[in-house]
């Protein structure tokens, strides 16, 4: 298990992991907009690789990452962290909505989370990625 233990103290503690996670994701542009200090919005926007839709069920789970396939992968990791540690932890004190497309999809995908789970959008709706 890998866990590093991500706390959220403040926006700007979750931009900067927002910001290595676009890094890390092959970004070369990469957009932030704040509302309030980021008290009332933190949005950023890059073109990196992005989720497929089949992994936003567990993207901010903790202890799940992407960049680890065997164990080996880990004498040649070459990143500032791993997503969901950060992710799971901005679920559980705000309300987190990801928006991603891959480069092989047809379209962008958009997932709700609370406390590391899936959420519907709106009430009513289904909590599958739209």
């Amino acid at each position: 298990r890998i866990a590093a233990g991500e706390v959220i103290h403040r926006p700007a503690n979750a931009l900067k992991e927002l910001l290595e996670n676009s890094v890390d994701a092959g970004s070369t542009s990469i957009s932030v907009l704040c509302k309030s200090g980021g008290l009332k919005l933190l949005q950023v926007t890059d073109n990196g690789h992005g989720i497929r839709k089949d992994d936003l069920a567990i993207a901010v789970e903790r202890f799940t990452t992407s960049k680890l396939k065997d164990y080996e992968d880990l004498t040649t990791l070459d990143t500032f962290g791993f997503r969901g540690e950060a992710l799971a932890s901005m679920s559980h004190v705000a309300h987190l909505t990801l928006t991603t497309m891959t480069e092989d999809s047809p379209c962008a995908f958009r997932a709700h989370y609370s406390d590391s789970k899936l959420v519907p959008g709106k009430v009513g709706e289904s909590a599958e990625p739209k």
